[in-house]
């Protein structure tokens, strides 16, 4: 008999604890029409075949959906709303797991970490996997923790961002990973050999130990395989070509000709021809780049060392290798660039390693040669150690700001001019889908593009990249920016999905797409635009789908977060959550911000009992929506169910200026939901929608369509060959669906309402 299987529709999974662990969530009605029980394996179906760990969904989702997050898409082939087939999967005890990854992981971690990170995981031959441990059904003695702490201290911050592939497993099919298999970097060690340190260059995945005691030859070898020097075969992206970094190029290239090539200048005028400079800017916008193309044009040599590398190693090797980076630099007969890039890995601000102040000393030591300058990138220029900016040190600084509209067109434009385009590519058109991606980005997303256009023409003489190649790679490219955020999936709605609603459709329109897209209207009048909204209204009225309607209507990049997610108990914790939250909406403007159960984050202050947490983080909060640095094309928007326990001072102008009341929904709002919900799901003919909703009495938004789902699960517990729900089947559905909506909570709202607007 064969297995049961089910075709499902995908969509993103919205929960952070899911991301990148390998997890689907399936209703739990799929999960007994499987004979699934939680955290079984499932065999995955789309364009390519893996596997993956099933668990319930929380079943307020339609039974025909499957979530799952972006590493096990990509590895499926898949965008979402694409179709998956789901089945049953038997899945082996790995006897041996082969693995690649990037050099920084097969440096500094041995077979056996690797394993640690895989135990519980299911994997397939071909399958992108990441290291974060399975911990949301640990295996029966994981230690979770510590195996995050090995991680980290092995390759510190970016540990959970790494991807390895597994290129060779035994047995053939999809495999479990346990204590006793053997796992193997490709072409390097594998877990059971000994890793003494080499006498030559380490084999990737051999764990390195320098002491004081080591050879130096063996210190110099190591060091010679992480220090990276420009030549001239390398390819360098030429300065005109640097769309939106013109004013950063021109700025380093006069710093170069005055430093390296006019010091006399600077010595007539009192001052060294010491250069120290400091580039921020978000991930994979081209600070490296910069530097590189600048050199370049300026002929000067760029000697790289990536700090990351430094910050895993043991103090005397970290020492060393940037001693040797500072040699090479020196060591040549023209001007030449230290480039560190992420120094904050090396040099954080808060709890920097004993070994930073021997690092600094050299860094200074650096500078005071001739013909050496020092340039340091980061994306997060506040976690640097502030005794890097000294005089005598990066003194200058750079920051180089996220792509505009604009600036992404002619991104494009340069990377795809060598690429053969159909006609319909539209280049702005493709810059306006493309908000908060990156220069990074854009190359994924060109990247992706020709994989469809070679799927699609495999027997083409003359293949060619089309628009709708690139409007479709959009949905599977995931901005840097958002990477590790809790994004909220649009599912392709609009506001014009939204039945109903018409003020609060408005209301929101003008305070959140009018500012993006008519800025010259508001400079035109000399007005700044809105800052903030407030939705409030009764549980389940539809506030989150309007905000999903809004950010889909807008295309942009939403940062959904629960009020109470950004609490906690160490002092300064929430206050730094509220600060980075901010910044990653600011670097992937045009940008939303909405705060879920906003009562629960800013409370109305001196009245909360938790040592004042919840005062910090309201001025915290007060201080981004209004602070020193003016937000741009980031909009906040806060969710709520309790308005009057909002701290007032968050709702006064220039803040939260905008209430928007979102009243439960009448009868000819109930018959629009009801017709929504039901689109895909067949009705008989003797189903009235408008009579049923004109009998729904407090019923809320989220109830109408919780009726339909369980009017359809009845249809499938009489038959599961059912093919339409009938009025019997409704009827029978309102006995376990009951309205929700509170009267007494309705009365308040509604005097709450009309109390604004008097």
């Amino acid at each position: 008999m064969s297995a049961p299987q089910i075709t499902l529709t995908v969509r993103h999974s919205p929960s952070a604890t899911d991301t990148r662990r390998g997890i689907v969530r399936l209703h739990p009605e799929v999960l007994d029409a499987l004979g699934l029980h939680a955290w079984d394996a499932v065999h995955l179906t789309g364009a390519r075949v893996s596997a993956a760990l099933a668990a319930p969904s929380d079943g307020d989702g339609p039974p025909g959906v499957v979530l799952i997050d972006d590493v096990t898409m990509s590895n499926l082939g898949v965008t979402e709303g694409a179709e998956v087939v789901v089945a049953p999967a038997e899945v082996s005890a790995a006897r041996s797991v082969t693995v690649a990854g990037s050099r920084l992981a097969s440096v500094s971690l041995t077979p056996a970490t690797v394993r640690l990170a895989l135990i519980g995981k299911v994997l397939t031959v071909g399958d992108a996997v990441s290291l974060l441990p399975q911990d949301l059904a640990p295996p029966p003695g994981a230690d979770v923790g510590a195996v995050r702490s090995k991680l980290s201290n092995a390759i510190g911050g970016t540990w959970t961002s790494e991807l390895l592939t597994v290129t060779a497993a035994e047995p053939s099919g999809p495999v479990a990973v346990g204590p006793s298999t053997v796992v193997a970097w490709r072409d390097g060690a594998r877990t059971g050999d000994a890793v003494p340190v080499p006498e030559g260059s380490p084999r990737p995945g051999t764990a390195v130990t320098v002491t004081a005691a080591a050879p130096k030859s063996t210190v110099d070898d190591f060091i010679e395989a992480e220090v990276v020097e420009e030549t001239e075969d390398e390819p360098v992206v030429p300065v005109a070509d640097l769309a939106g970094a013109a004013s950063c190029a021109r700025r380093l290239s006069e710093w170069f000709e005055l430093a390296f090539h006019r010091p006399e200048l600077l010595a007539k005028l009192g001052t060294s021809a010491r250069l120290g400079v400091l580039v921020s800017g978000p991930e994979g916008v081209g600070k490296t780049t910069l530097v590189r193309s600048v050199g370049q044009a300026e002929e000067v040599r760029v000697v790289t060392l990536a700090a990351p590398n430094l910050a895993v190693l043991e103090p005397n090797a970290a020492a060393s290798r940037l001693n040797e980076a500072i040699e090479r630099t020196a060591g040549g007969t023209t001007p030449a660039v230290l480039l560190i890039t992420d120094i904050d890995t090396l040099l954080p601000a808060s709890s920097p390693p004993p070994v930073a102040t021997v690092l600094l000393e050299q860094l200074r030591g650096a500078l005071t040669r001739s013909g050496v300058a020092l340039i340091a990138t980061t994306a997060h220029p506040e976690g640097v150690d502030p005794r890097l900016r000294a005089g005598d040190l990066l003194d200058r600084e750079l920051s180089l700001a996220l792509p505009d509209a604009k600036v992404r067109t002619e991104l494009l434009r340069i990377l795809l001019r060598d690429v053969p385009l159909d006609a319909d590519v539209d280049f702005g058109a493709i810059a306006e889908r493309t908000p908060g991606f990156v220069a990074a980005d854009l190359l994924a997303l060109r990247r992706e593009a020709a994989l469809r256009a070679a799927l699609r023409q495999r027997d083409a003489d003359e293949p060619v990249i089309g628009g709708r190649d690139l409007l479709d790679a959009v949905a599977s490219v995931r901005p840097i920016s958002m990477s590790t955020s809790d994004n909220l999936a649009t599912g392709g709605l609009t506001l014009e999905d939204v039945g109903d609603m018409t003020e609060v459709k408005q209301s929101l329109t003008e305070t959140v797409l009018w500012p993006l897209r008519y800025p010259d209207s508001f400079a035109r009048l000399g007005v700044a635009p809105p800052r903030g909204v407030l939705l409030y209204g009764p549980p389940g009225g539809g506030k989150t789908f309007l905000v999903r309607a809004l950010a889909g209507t807008g295309a942009l990049n939403v940062f959904a977060v629960k009020g109470a997610e950004l609490m906690d108990k160490w002092v300064g914790e929430s206050e730094r959550a509220v600060r980075e939250l901010f910044r990653r909406a600011a670097e992937a403007a045009p940008s939303l911000v909405f705060l879920d159960e906003i009562d629960a984050l800013a409370p109305r202050r001196g009245q909360s009992s938790d040592s004042g947490v919840s005062d910090r983080v309201v001025a915290s909060l007060l201080t981004e929506l209004d602070g020193v640095e003016p937000m741009r094309e980031v909009v906040v928007l806060g969710a709520t169910n309790r308005p009057e326990l909002v701290d007032p001072a968050l709702l006064r102008p220039g803040r939260l200026e905008r209430l928007v009341y979102v009243p439960p929904p009448d009868a000819e709002a109930r018959a629009a939901i009801l017709r929504a919900t039901s689109k895909n799901t067949p009705l008989a003919a003797d189903v009235d929608l408008d009579q049923l909703a004109s009998t729904l009495d407090r019923y809320s938004a989220a109830d109408c369509a919780a009726l339909i789902r369980e009017a359809a699960l009845t249809a499938m517990r009489e038959s599961l060959d059912a093919t339409e729900v009938t009025a019997a089947h409704l009827e029978k559905a309102r006995g376990a669906v009951r309205p929700s909506l509170d009267p007494a909570q309705l009365a308040d709202l509604e005097a709450y309402a009309a109390n604004r607007a008097d």
